[in-house]
């Protein structure tokens, strides 16, 4: 019994103990120092906030102090009273514009050409990164991604321009047409004809950035796998099936999940450089819609209205994508 005890008691001797201490306070000390003070955080680091501080006053200056235009959708708005003397309108606007026999069509433009762009998308740059990755010439590959990524870069101004040249009726488009003996086709002008011009050169605009997205996911694959399925004696169509796209499915799903976010965005640079009121039925979209209405037509409140509307729709659908993202792909912003 008193060696029992005596060992109980050496146990709790202060020289026992104050390893205890020292483990305790190292273990405070290292939390504090994960967990900086705010006010030390700044003195330390009040040169990086200095650089902060212009983009914070653009971003306060042309995204935050504009959101006081939102009031004009719910206002009967004279520019010459200004924002906060025009008259309340309450809910008009928004019901006036459901109201309208173009919204429905707006509406369904948008959703057809955006989800149009978002599903012909998806697949292609997957399928060109696994096909240059599969290249063995550093040359030819570093040749070809820079070509199919330069479009990316050129404003839809520019290539308007271009594309207006190519698909006019004396385009070279019509011309090798022409060589097969049928008739030119008036793509600028053909509603049918128009939503696959706008769909195709989207995806030939914005493809190579998918492309050098999925590639840089496939150098990320262990390379151990593709030797151990060499030795085992797979050909390279099943290393792709069976290590390539697992090894990028992640990245795949991340993808498909933000572009949820834009199911509401079809492009309205590329549309508004490009169609003409012959293509309104199948072509005009809730943007176009709102540069007409509010600019050439005038009606500041009913644009605000629709464009209000979108902002609503799309900030619902962008909050989701994200939840979905952080779900499935473990993907958080903050």
């Amino acid at each position: 019994m008193t060696e029992r005890r005596g060992a109980v008691i050496s146990r709790n001797t202060p020289e026992n103990t104050a390893p205890r201490k020292e483990e305790m306070s190292m273990k405070k000390t290292k939390s504090i120092s994960k967990n900086p003070p705010i006010r030390f955080n700044w003195q330390k680091n009040w040169q990086l906030h200095l650089m902060l501080l212009p983009g914070m006053l653009l971003l306060i200056l042309f995204k935050y102090v504009p959101l006081n235009g939102i009031l004009i959708a719910f206002k009967d708005f004279i520019p010459r009273k200004g924002i906060f003397g025009s008259p309340w309108a309450g809910f008009e606007n928004f019901e006036y514009m459901f109201r309208l026999p173009d919204t429905t069509r707006i509406l369904w433009n948008t959703l057809k050409i955006a989800v149009l762009k978002i599903l012909i998308n998806f697949p292609i740059p997957i399928l060109v990164a696994i096909l240059l990755n599969e290249v063995r010439g550093k040359h030819f590959k570093k040749s070809v991604q820079t070509i199919i990524y330069l479009p990316y870069f050129i404003s839809w101004v520019i290539l308007s321009g271009m594309i207006l040249d190519i698909f006019s009726l004396e385009g070279v488009v019509n011309q090798m047409i022409g060589l097969f003996g049928a008739d030119p086709v008036f793509f600028m002008g053909d509603k049918k004809a128009f939503v696959g011009l706008l769909v195709g050169t989207d995806v030939w605009k914005n493809f190579g950035y998918g492309t050098v997205v999925y590639l840089a996911a496939i150098t990320g694959v262990d390379e151990s796998l593709y030797e151990a399925a060499r030795i085992d004696g797979a050909n390279r169509f099943q290393q792709i099936i069976h290590i390539t796209l697992p090894g990028i499915a992640p990245i795949v799903m991340l993808m498909m999940i933000l572009n949820l976010g834009n199911v509401l965005n079809a492009g309205f640079e590329q549309i508004f450089n490009l169609y003409s009121p012959r293509v309104y039925e199948t072509a005009d979209i809730i943007d176009t819609f709102v540069y007409r209405i509010s600019l050439v037509e005038a009606n500041y409140s009913l644009g605000t209205a629709v464009g209000l509307l979108k902002s609503v729709v799309s900030f619902i659908l962008i909050v989701s994508s994200y939840k979905l993202a952080n779900k499935y792909s473990d993907y958080t912003i903050f």
